[in-house]
């Protein structure tokens, strides 16, 4: 299978730069996978379009705020420095600019809120990474610091430094568990009002967790789908929330996933159970694309994706490759926006 076969054409001025004016206010493109067929409504209608029963899934990591700027000591050069993972205690794998000029022992210094961090170089790793030591110069704790003085990880295609506004709609209003550098975007939509409601309608709720980490934002290199591979990310099922999933699958109900993050992980936790879903902490490398046989989700919320890109790969096979791409030629057309502050897709 070709990557080729995945790309489309998307004018620059539909990748949306912010949000829409208030959560659920987005445009939402209904695909019905049965029918072949696709209506336009609102993200504020999606009450109407689930039924009483109906589990939604929801992804609820938080966003901490990665990126980093301050100055090279003792030159006091600008820095950026973009917190990928913690690896353990004060160490942490990130990217750093200007890469060339951070060797190992190069020192950088952050300042700001009346908070000072201080960054040491360890070691270079592939793709331009580093392991950095992380350390707050008054000895206190580095994840607060970092709360206070970090940028919110905007995408690279949201071309403009983040806004104070960033720091609540680039989260969901239920993010309980922080450590992703990116949201899970279809969850952006949700806004308490539309969380009542659907409540009040008899549709159920639960969380898992997918901390996401920069890999999403991986492009797909390979000319054949099948020589991609996806980094891996962990997951987090609570007993809770794998007690509500088994059980709407034993009664039949339809399981909603709200974003392609939702959907990894529902899907690993399925393999990893042998169909059975059950409490678990655990990395994930899977990667859903054509051909990928589904057995748990049941209908799927998401946003626009990238062309040719992973994310787009496993709508395409979910509600199917020519489907899904007339469907997005139909939203083009329509100046639907795109990415990760766009309007939503519901496949069912």
């Amino acid at each position: 299978m070709n990557v080729s076969d995945f790309d489309f054409d998307l004018p620059s001025d539909l990748i949306a730069q912010f949000p829409a004016p208030e959560r659920g206010a987005a445009r939402l493109l209904v695909l019905d996978r049965a029918a072949g067929t696709w209506t336009h409504s609102s993200v504020s209608a999606l009450p109407d379009l689930f039924a009483p029963g109906d589990l939604v899934v929801v992804n609820d990591t938080r966003v901490f705020p990665a990126r980093l700027l301050g100055r090279r000591m003792p030159s006091g050069g600008v820095v950026e420095c973009f917190l990928i993972a913690h690896v353990a205690g004060d160490r942490w794998e990130a990217l750093v600019h200007p890469g060339q000029k951070l060797k190992p022992g190069a020192l950088a210094r952050f300042e700001a809120e009346g908070v000072t961090l201080w960054a040491e170089i360890l070691e270079r790793r592939f793709h331009g990474r580093r392991e950095i030591r992380l350390w707050r110069e008054d000895g206190g704790d580095v994840d607060e610091a970092v709360d206070r003085i970090g940028h919110v990880p905007l995408p690279p295609y949201i071309r403009r430094p983040d806004e104070p506004l960033d720091r609540e709609r680039y989260q969901t209003v239920y993010a309980r568990t922080r450590g992703s550098v990116a949201a899970p975007t279809a969850g952006l939509h949700l806004g308490e009002r539309l969380l009542d409601d659907l409540h009040q309608r008899g549709i159920e709720r639960t969380a898992i967790t997918l901390r996401i980490g920069y890999g999403t934002f991986k492009p797909v290199r390979s000319e054949r789908v099948e020589d991609h591979t996806v980094d891996p990310e962990w997951i987090d099922i609570g007993e809770p929330a794998a007690e509500s999933i088994g059980r709407a699958i034993r009664e039949r109900r339809r399981v909603v996933a709200v974003g392609t993050t939702t959907t990894r992980a529902l899907e690993s936790a399925a393999r990893a159970g042998a169909g059975a879903i059950g409490a678990l902490a655990q990395p994930t490398d899977l990667f859903i694309y054509p051909g990928f046989e589904f057995r748990v989700v049941g209908a799927l919320l998401t946003n626009f994706h990238l062309p040719r890109s992973s994310l787009l790969m496993l709508v395409a096979a979910f509600a199917g490759r020519d489907l899904v791409l007339a469907a997005y030629r139909d939203a083009v057309a329509r100046r639907y926006r795109f990415y990760s502050y766009g309007d939503a897709m519901l496949v069912l």
